[in-house]
């Protein structure tokens, strides 16, 4: 089979002049390196596209193949995960992970919520902040949390993200809204352990793999998973399998998401519980990050003896479940 492989590298964009944060979410050339290798340990012949501007490049030019296993997070916009999926749609070409719809309603954490508290899933209690104006309508108990609503990689959560006060509200919202020029989450402060679930699998299929609390160790930043704390994961925080019973709870809450949400093939779900212990949704990943060694769901698969290579058997697997689905609908000659 051959199989094409979309991604942003992060080296392009921080040569034509990006920056190191805005660049965060893009990939190493090891993750490249490594899921191509895997893939063709699995028999595949593989071709590098690149990016959606290459992608739409080389559809242009009439290149086409059995699956693409598509990583790309896109550049701009809040849909700028569905930008790639969207297209290989448009030219019937199956793909791994999820679809436009769902990559676009994840990336946006507040419709994400809605979604959720719609579906009985607990998540923390929210407000949008779409503008300057909309910071006097929050009205949740303190202390908050605020970040973007549309950014991956812990983008604009810092040690201020935790705010104690209307006036660390205020400060905090307008530079959210002045920096990422996008509308600003403000959630009800959840204080207790945090976890991530790795899922593989669509639908009923769908099977969570384990779930990895993450520890904060003493010299990182306080009270969440920021993006300086994730960016040195290996200095500042621990990761260790949750026992039994917090795993119980949290693969339960994962699953539930994972198949009301319609994701697909792998990815995770971030939890984190309150001031009681209860475990709440914080935000689906359905575009996980597959670095071998640096990323969370490579990292939980080597906890729980899953080889590198297996996870992406698992991916291809579940996306060609929709190929041979999708081939038994087609009429011949089609």
């Amino acid at each position: 089979m051959i199989v094409g492989l979309t991604y942003d590298l992060r080296a392009d964009y921080l040569a034509e002049g990006y920056g190191e944060e805005e660049t965060a979410e893009f990939d190493r050339p090891d993750t490249i390196d490594a899921i191509e290798s895997a893939l063709r340990r699995l028999g595949h012949e593989t071709q590098r596209i690149g990016n959606v501007r290459r992608l739409v490049e080389a559809l242009a030019v009439g290149r086409r193949w059995d699956l693409v296993f598509n990583i790309a997070e896109g550049l701009r916009g809040v849909g700028r995960e569905s930008q790639v999926p969207a297209l290989l749609d448009a030219y019937d070409i199956p793909y791994t992970f999820s679809d436009p719809v769902v990559t676009g309603l994840t990336l946006h954490k507040g419709l994400t919520k809605h979604v959720l508290a719609s579906l009985g899933i607990p998540t923390a209690g929210f407000k949008v902040v779409e503008c300057e104006a909309d910071i006097a309508d929050v009205h949740l108990p303190y202390p908050l949390f605020v970040k973007p609503v549309a950014e991956g990689t812990a983008k604009g959560i810092t040690a201020q993200s935790k705010v104690r006060d209307a006036a660390e509200l205020e400060r905090q919202c307008r530079h959210l809204l002045a920096t990422y020029r996008q509308p600003v989450l403000v959630e009800t402060f959840l204080p207790g352990r945090e976890v991530t679930v790795g899922i593989t699998g669509t639908g009923p299929r769908a099977r969570a793999i384990g779930t990895l609390e993450i520890v904060l160790l003493a010299h990182a930043e306080g009270d969440a998973y920021t993006y300086v704390n994730k960016e040195n994961c290996e200095e500042l925080c621990r990761y260790q399998l949750a026992d039994a019973s917090l795993a119980a709870e949290a693969e339960e809450l994962a699953l539930r998401t994972w198949r009301g949400l319609g994701c697909r093939d792998a990815g995770r779900v971030d939890l984190r519980a309150d001031a009681a212990g209860r475990l709440c949704v914080l935000e689906v990943n359905p575009l996980a990050g597959l670095h071998p060694e640096h990323s969370d769901l490579p990292i939980l698969c080597t906890a729980v003896g899953i080889p590198y290579v297996e996870l992406i058997e698992r991916i291809v697997a579940s996306a060609m479940t929709r190929v041979s689905a999708s081939a038994g609908r087609k009429e011949p000659g089609h």
